[in-house]
C-alpha cells in the first residue's frame, strides 16, 4: 500500500526526544563510553562492562599506524589539494578495502566456517583446520589475519587477546585463531603470527558481531587517526606535494609513560 511506512529499529525521534535502542541519548551521556555507544547501535543491545572495555579497546588498537598506509595516503593527498575535510575523510576510507583494513571480515568468516565445520558430528578442530588451509591453499588463497608488512609480533594482537582472557571474553573463535597460527606455522614453516587485523575478528565473532559489519570496527576506529593526518597535512605541508609514501620521517614526541 502506498500509505504504508518503512521500518527503522535504530533510532526514534520525536519532539524534544531522542532515543537509540530504546535509551535516551540524553540518558546515556556521561554514563556511556563512546564505545559502547557504538555496540549499542550496532548490535542492538547495551553491552555490559566487560564488552564495552574490550571493544573500547578494539578501537583503540586501530585508531591510526603512521602515514605510510593506502588510507592516510589518499586523505593526504586530497588534503594537499585544498580538498574539504569530509573529502579528505571519505577518499581515506575509500581506500579502505580487501587489502587494508579489510582482513577483518575475511578472518571472520574463516573463522565462523571452520567452527562451524568443527560442530558437525565426527569432526575435530584440529583436522578441520588443516583440511581447511590445504583448501585456501590449493585455491591460492591466503589466510587473512596473518602476517605484516612491518611487525614480526604485533604488540597489539597479544594485548586484545590477553585482555579478553582477564575480561573473561575469550571464546572458540580465539582458540581456533591461535590454533590457525599454529597450523600455517607448521605448513609454512615459519612463523605468520596472528595481526591485529586477525585478533579484532576472532574477537569479533566472540562477541557475537556478524561479519558484514566487521570492517566497520576498523573505519570507525581510523578515522580519528585520519583527520589528524588531514589537519597536520594543511597546516604543515606545502600545497600540492608530491607525497612520497616512504620519504618521512617521526619528529613527534619521545615514549612517554602513561600518566
Amino acid at each position: 500500500m502506498p500509505d504504508e511506512k518503512w521500518k527503522t529499529a535504530i533510532t526514534e525521534v520525536k519532539p524534544n526526544r531522542i532515543a537509540v535502542r530504546g535509551y535516551p541519548v540524553d540518558k546515556l551521556m556521561g554514563r556511556i563510553s563512546f564505545a559502547q555507544a557504538i555496540y549499542l547501535v550496532l548490535k542492538g543491545e547495551f553491552p555490559s562492562p566487560e564488552v564495552g572495555l574490550l571493544v573500547d579497546a578494539i578501537f583503540v588498537s586501530s585508531i591510526d599506524h603512521g602515514a605510510s598506509p593506502p588510507s592516510v595516503l589518499a586523505a593526504r593527498t586530497v588534503a594537499s589539494t585544498g580538498g574539504e575535510l569530509n573529502a579528505a575523510i571519505a577518499a581515506g576510507v575509500l581506500a579502505i578495502s580487501r587489502f587494508h583494513g579489510g582482513a577483518i571480515e575475511e578472518g571472520q568468516r574463516m573463522f565462523l566456517e571452520i567452527a562451524r565445520r568443527a560442530a558437525q558430528p565426527g569432526t575435530d578442530e584440529d583436522s578441520v583446520i588443516r583440511a581447511f588451509l590445504d583448501e585456501m591453499k590449493a585455491r591460492g588463497q591466503r589466510a587473512s589475519g596473518y602476517g605484516h608488512r612491518l611487525h614480526t609480533k604485533d604488540p597489539r594482537t597479544g594485548k586484545l587477546f590477553a585482555l579478553a582472557e582477564d575480561l573473561h571474553l575469550v571464546g572458540k573463535h580465539v582458540r581456533i585463531a591461535r590454533a590457525v597460527e599454529k597450523v600455517l606455522g607448521e605448513q609454512m614453516g615459519k612463523v605468520l603470527p596472528i595481526n591485529v587485523d586477525g585478533a579484532i575478528a576472532a574477537l569479533l565473532c566472540d562477541l557475537g558481531i556478524p561479519p558484514e559489519i566487521g570492517n566497520a570496527f576498523f573505519i570507525i576506529s581510523r578515522v580519528p587517526g585520519l583527520v589528524a593526518h588531514i589537519h597536520e597535512e594543511k597546516t604543515r605541508m606545502k600545497p600540492m606535494r608530491k607525497i612520497d609514501p616512504e620519504d618521512f620521517e617521526y619528529d613527534g614526541p619521545p615514549e612517554r609513560k602513561m600518566p
